[in-house]
């Protein structure tokens, strides 16, 4: 299993359009992708933070190379818009889970 950690900094006037975004179309689409095992979405503690994590589980690296393309270990993947709600392009990392719950 990789865990897939993509970063965003939300401009504080769109944080909750973007927010019900994320949760209502695009993280419902991702985990209905071939290879998901799941995911959730983090919102920063903090008034002054707005950063938002969506923290997805990939069965294998074909998974995430069907979902990101052939640069999946560098390249975020973003709908059409969503850069309009950021204040710059989102990151992402990826991760091997050192124990399994």
């Amino acid at each position: 299993m990789i865990v897939r950690i993509w970063e965003a900094h939300v401009a504080p006037e769109h944080a909750d359009e973007f927010c019900a975004t994320l949760t209502a179309e695009a993280l419902p689409q991702i985990v209905r992708t071939e290879g998901c095992l799941g995911g959730e979405l983090l919102n920063a503690v903090g008034e002054e933070d707005h950063r938002i994590l969506m923290i997805t589980r990939w069965r294998d690296e074909a998974a995430l190379l069907a979902h990101a393309g052939p640069m999946w270990r560098i390249r975020p993947v973003w709908a059409e818009g969503q850069l309009n709600f950021l204040e710059h392009p989102p990151k992402v990392a990826h991760y091997l889970p050192l124990s399994e719950q």
